[in-house]
């Protein structure tokens, strides 16, 4: 076995436990036993566990990040070059739809997305430091692009009404797998595409609410 077929299993079997297990409570052994590697394995690649999970994470998010950062970078040039305000909605779709269509990008996605999700509700900050860290460089321009898009908003509503975005958005990305309460007679059922569009169609209107 290769060193990047290595690498890569190890990985794969973190991003697995971490989301099942979560962190703190998934071994080493545990790890080298679903990898199918030893412990000199995981201590070459990674040389600890934190260490482990930052690659985990970065494997993911960075690609993501870029994508895009990508995007809102167009968008804001475009602004530039016309002279007018970005658009609210090419903004929100610039985010949000790279981030709905990751579930289904590759296999373990979900499994990261869970992992993620955990990080939220765990007392430990472990992962979910790291996982800020790393989103940082899309938070900040995406803030401040939502804030020339709405100029009659203060930037602390602004920022205020984006995390209340990312908290829909981190419900939404698993609402296929959550527990739900469906209404009797009705057969819910709802594809990405439909499910990107109400998303943004819901957090454009409450973005774009007058501040009084």
């Amino acid at each position: 076995m290769g060193h990047t077929d290595t690498k890569t299993r190890i990985l794969d079997a973190a991003e697995k436990l971490f989301a099942r297990q979560g962190f703190d409570a998934t071994s080493l052994r545990m790890l080298t036993r679903e990898a199918e590697v030893n412990l000199a394995s995981v201590n070459y690649h990674f040389g600890s566990k934190e260490e482990l999970i930052k690659a985990v994470i970065a494997r993911r998010i960075l690609p993501l990040n870029a994508i895009r950062i990508e995007r809102l970078q167009k968008i804001k040039n475009i602004a530039r070059a016309e002279d007018c305000p970005p658009d609210i909605r090419e903004i929100l779709l610039a985010f949000l739809e790279p981030t709905f269509a990751f579930r289904k990008s590759a296999r373990g996605a979900q499994d990261f997305i869970s992992l993620i999700g955990r990080a939220f509700s765990d007392p430990r900050d472990t992962v979910r430091k790291v996982f800020m860290k790393m989103v940082e460089p899309v938070f900040q321009p995406l803030f401040e692009l939502l804030c020339e898009a709405l100029p009659s908003l203060p930037r602390n509503v602004v920022y205020l009404r984006l995390n209340f975005m990312l908290g829909a958005m981190a419900h939404s990305m698993n609402i296929s797998q959550m527990c739900q309460l469906i209404p009797d007679g009705l057969s819910f059922k709802v594809d990405s595409n439909t499910l990107v569009e109400q998303f943004v169609v819901f957090v454009e209107n409450g973005m774009e609410a007058p501040y009084e």
